[in-house]
């Protein structure tokens, strides 16, 4: 009789470890470490003069990503794991997008083009500190989800 009871209470016991791992494993969490894929990321930095402009990244599933730096915009492809990340950004195109208005893209706005491609070349690691997406290498870079 005391086996008897014994293996219903666990068979009990491994039921009700069951029905709650069903029923978490239902509930969609985002787990702390995952990355922002497929949104689009603001640079958390000042404004640039003149224009509105600001460096937004986006990743997809599939490693392929879009930079739009203070006047152009980049391919990328990016290999990550646990919290190491590479990024392969192709070259500054020639031309200015067709979007951009007369004086917008100043010497200094193209330097800092080339500076921001640079620093992202040289990324190392990424984290999530929050909502904010934080790419790290010898030049920290903070990127936060776009609001609009």
């Amino acid at each position: 009789m005391r086996v008897i009871r014994q293996i219903v209470a666990r068979r009990k016991f491994v039921c009700g470890l069951f029905a709650a791992g069903l029923l978490v494993s239902s509930v969609p969490v985002k787990a702390a470490g995952e990355f922002p894929f497929d949104q689009g990321l603001l640079l958390d930095a000042a404004p640039m003069k003149p224009g509105k402009r600001m460096p937004m990244l986006t990743v997809a599933p599939d490693g392929n990503a879009s930079l739009d730096l203070w006047c152009k915009t980049v391919t990328a492809h990016v290999e990550l794991s646990d919290a190491a990340i590479k990024i392969e950004p192709g070259a500054l195109p020639e031309a200015l997008p067709e979007m951009m208005g007369t004086g917008q893209c100043t010497p200094q706005r193209m330097q800092a083009d080339q500076d921001l491609l640079a620093a992202v070349a040289q990324i190392t690691g990424w984290r999530n500190q929050g909502s904010v997406l934080v790419l790290e290498g010898p030049m920290t870079l903070k990127f936060k989800p776009a609001t609009n």
